[in-house]
């Protein structure tokens, strides 16, 4: 019996001694596709190149007409048993990282007279995809950059091992920032700041106006004449020392003599900060006097310090 069958096989015509078979779901991770992606027992040309993979995280379907063509082509042993006989060949993909082409971009754009500080945009770039297995390198090949404008044109390279190389074209802006201390919460008029008032944000150069604080030593300890939201710069014109007294302010006068201690209203003719001497000019009798700003913002008149007739300017002062 045994030798029976062994020989009944061998009568059997080659191409179904030899039958293969259909792979309906193939993964690819090469970048082409060889005739044994489609077909086990694909025979002597198994090997064989067929064509371009599909792209990284993209797929092909390869129909029964096809297929039977391609069997006839190669002398693959095989036929289609129903015509939704089909191959579907994937190739799994991944998301270009986007740090990657930041960073080759920053080293090239720094390279020609960019900001080591920037922020760079790229307004409607999507990272393509790369094989999973791929580890990617970005370069760039070409740059055109303008200072004036902060305009960019540049030629990313991207390759990999089992990848065909990719190019692609980048345009955006590459603008300056400032690291700048900035409100942790608002900050209201009168606020004495501490450093649990501040945190530390990057700016966008263009975005500030006029000169504001760049580090933390200018603002702690300093008192804010007005306002300031959430996250903005701290303008310098708005930042005084606690007891300095502004020009047209209201400011107390003290004179001590002896025990006795004289206060009065007055107001400053001029900007003082403590330590510093300022005149005064008492709006009652239109005398103007002289004294020390005091940490407290009280001005120290020394006794026997003469008083003089305001003048016209200074009798206007409010």
């Amino acid at each position: 019996m045994r030798a029976f069958l062994l020989a009944a096989t061998m009568l059997l015509p080659a191409s179904l001694a030899t039958a293969a078979t259909l792979r309906p779901m193939t993964t690819l991770h090469a970048p082409v596709v060889l005739l044994s992606d489609l077909f086990d027992d694909a025979g002597r040309q198994a090997a064989r190149v067929l064509g371009p993979a599909p792209g990284p995280g993209e797929r092909i379907v390869v129909e029964a007409r096809q297929l039977a063509a391609i069997a006839r082509m190669f002398g693959v042993a095989w036929r289609p048993t129903s015509p939704a006989d089909r191959a579907i060949l994937e190739r799994p993909g991944k998301v270009l990282p986007r740090t990657l082409v930041l960073g080759a971009l920053r080293a090239a754009l720094v390279g020609v007279g960019a900001p080591a500080e920037c922020d760079i945009d790229l307004p409607g770039f999507e990272a393509p995809m790369v094989p999973v297995d791929t580890k990617p390198e970005a370069s760039i090949e070409q740059l055109d950059y303008d200072a004036e404008s902060a305009r960019f044109t540049a030629g990313l390279l991207v390759t990999g091992e089992g990848m065909a190389p990719m190019r692609l074209r980048l345009t955006g802006r590459a603008e300056a920032v400032l690291v700048l201390p900035v409100p942790s919460h608002r900050l209201e008029a009168g606020s004495v700041i501490s450093a649990f008032d501040l945190e530390t944000e990057r700016v966008r150069a263009h975005a500030v106006r006029g000169d504001v604080a760049r580090d933390r030593e200018q603002v702690l300890g300093m008192r804010l004449r007005r306002p300031v939201p959430l996250g903005e710069p701290l303008p310098l014109d708005d930042l005084i020392r606690p007891g300095s007294v502004e020009k047209g302010a209201s400011v107390t006068m003290r004179i001590q003599s002896g025990g006795l201690t004289a206060t009065a209203q007055g107001i400053a003719l001029a900007a003082a900060a403590p330590g510093e001497r300022i005149r005064v000019l008492n709006p009652l009798s239109r005398m103007v006097v002289s004294g020390e700003v005091l940490p407290t913002g009280v001005v120290a008149v020394a006794p026997g310090s003469m008083a003089a007739p305001a003048t016209a300017q200074e009798a206007s002062a409010r």
